[in-house]
């Protein structure tokens, strides 16, 4: 993609337990990115409007709006309680699939940190798709938490 600048970036699914998403939206507006989630209500924070992000609901949508759309593993180990009624449930209405993909009609990158509930927040066709660069992401994010800790431990 090039230069972050401009680009329109999109974040799906459980962003309330993610460790990915609060440090990703920051980094990305940082380098010059517009940063939107989409999800269920109960499971976006309240707070992140205040953080110049954008917030919406409709897949669809957030699709037709981004560049980039990187898909949340849903955490069901962190939730102590129902945010949705079911994985069905929430693979039907929040849940990116290869049909919904080639409806939008333009190329779309898609990312996932890993590990992958597939058939739920993303379908296997899509996880493994021209589109996807789920295996470079996961590859390259193992290489710079690598290069960090070594600077970090380097430090006096």
């Amino acid at each position: 993609m090039g230069d972050l600048a401009g680009k329109k970036i999109a974040i799906f699914g459980d962003i309330t337990h993610s460790r990915v998403a609060l440090s990703n939206i920051f980094c990305l507006q940082k380098l010059g990115a517009e940063v939107k989630v989409c999800g269920p209500p109960t499971l976006i924070p309240k707070h992140l409007p205040q953080l110049g992000v954008g917030v919406e609901h409709d897949v669809r949508k957030t699709l037709e709006w981004c560049d980039v759309a990187n898909v949340l593993r849903i955490q069901l180990e962190r939730q102590d309680i129902k945010y949705f009624p079911s994985l069905r449930e929430y693979s039907l209405y929040f849940g990116i699939n290869r049909e919904l993909l080639d409806s939008i009609g333009k190329k779309i990158i898609i990312m996932h940190p890993g590990p992958i509930n597939r058939g739920v927040e993303i379908t296997s066709d899509v996880a493994d798709s021209e589109h996807s660069i789920i295996l470079q992401q996961v590859e390259n994010g193992v290489a710079i938490r690598m290069a960090v800790l070594y600077l970090l431990a380097a430090r006096k």
